[in-house]
């Protein structure tokens, strides 16, 4: 009876003549909901939805179905004790929209909504301002709302895998944010408001149509790791240098054809620069490098290795495949930490042998 019911409050039903053949079994199980009111987590992910059923936006509003029709409550089913769901998970369903209904959960620290269909989110969301963790990955927006840089809490936003050709200009709103993937959308500039996140300790632009980063990015004072794979940067501006705190920087894929000058990133560990049109590699800029592990130049057009690459003590992996590189220096055997060393694809007539020791 109570699944029935909840089938026809949900819009489902057969059509007329041909009995309840077709008829799903109801999308959220009462004992999911009963859970879900104890420890304040939903988790809806991979279970065919193609909308969210009412009762799930009112669960903590709605007096539950289980308080009707049993009055002799044990104390782990005390109703009345619930707490507010602070956690919604609706990935992998089949999901077009999200209700504006959204906002009947003010608690929410965490929805992720990542691996459906949807081409809009709803402006609501900007009422949710205990939320922590946005995921909207996967899917086919082409616009956030502008109601999302209300979001005060806002930690870790991840939009990656959409059709975004631009981000809203005031994201640098955003001032808690710690996480941003914007990774494999369309975009072909930054809102300069970049620039006040200065909380941001990652960065992922990976995948897009950017020709140039801003120069304002350097005032991201706690970015550890930055990614911009797989775009069309010629260049990398000079001031990005003083990114004090960066530790990774991912260049790949690229249309560089020199090394960035990082002169004040002390704490850089790894540097990936692979499939460039890199043709020099400056000793200048190796020196500045001292807290380098991974070096990471495959497919380029690099001709020689400078003898200072010894500067980089603690360099363990050094990948320099598919260049245009004849002779090693034997320099190259005073790196203590080296464990890896990649130089296939190479026109070398020989190496020495202490430097194989």
């Amino acid at each position: 009876m109570a699944a029935a019911r909840r089938a026809r409050a949900g819009g489902g039903g057969a059509g007329p003549g041909f009995g309840r053949a077709a008829e799903p079994a109801p999308p959220v199980p009462q004992g999911l909901l009963r859970l879900a009111r104890r420890s304040g987590q939903l988790n809806l992910a991979g279970r065919g939805l193609t909308y969210v059923p009412e009762h799930v936006w009112r669960i903590n509003l709605d007096t539950p179905e289980e308080a009707q029709q049993n009055l002799s409550f044990g104390a782990a089913d005390r109703w009345w004790e619930q707490t507010d769901l602070t956690k919604l998970i609706l990935a992998s369903n089949k999901l077009q929209s999200l209700s504006e209904d959204v906002q009947l959960l003010p608690a929410l620290t965490m929805l992720d909504v990542h691996d459906n269909q949807l081409t809009s989110l709803p402006s609501a969301l900007g009422q949710l301002e205990n939320l922590q963790k946005l995921d909207v990955s996967h899917n086919k927006l082409r616009s956030l709302p502008e109601e999302l840089l209300q979001l005060p809490r806002l930690r870790s936003l991840l939009v990656q895998h959409n059709e975004l050709s631009q981000l809203p200009e005031g994201l640098g709103q955003l001032l808690s944010l710690e996480e941003l993937d914007v990774s494999n959308n369309q975009l072909t500039a930054i809102p300069t408001s970049f620039a006040l996140l200065v909380n941001l300790v990652r960065l992922n632009l990976a995948c897009n149509q950017l020709k140039e980063l801003p120069a304002d990015l350097s005032a991201m004072k706690s970015l550890r790791q930055l990614d911009c794979t797989k775009n069309y940067l010629e260049t990398v501006p000079p001031k990005l240098a003083t990114m004090a705190s960066l530790e990774q920087l991912y260049l790949r894929k690229n249309k560089l054809r020199s090394l960035p000058e990082l002169p004040s990133c002390k704490l850089l560990k790894e540097l990936h620069a692979g499939e460039n049109q890199i043709e020099v590699l400056n000793a200048e800029n190796l020196k500045q490098l001292s807290s380098l592990c991974v070096l990471e130049l495959r497919d380029n057009k690099i001709k020689a290795v400078p003898e200072e690459i010894t500067v980089l003590q603690k360099l363990e992996r050094l990948d320099l495949a598919n260049n245009d590189i004849s002779r090693l220096p034997y320099t190259l055997g005073n790196l203590p930490q080296l464990k890896f060393l990649a130089l296939e694809g190479n026109p070398l007539r020989t190496i020495r042998r202490d430097l194989l020791q």
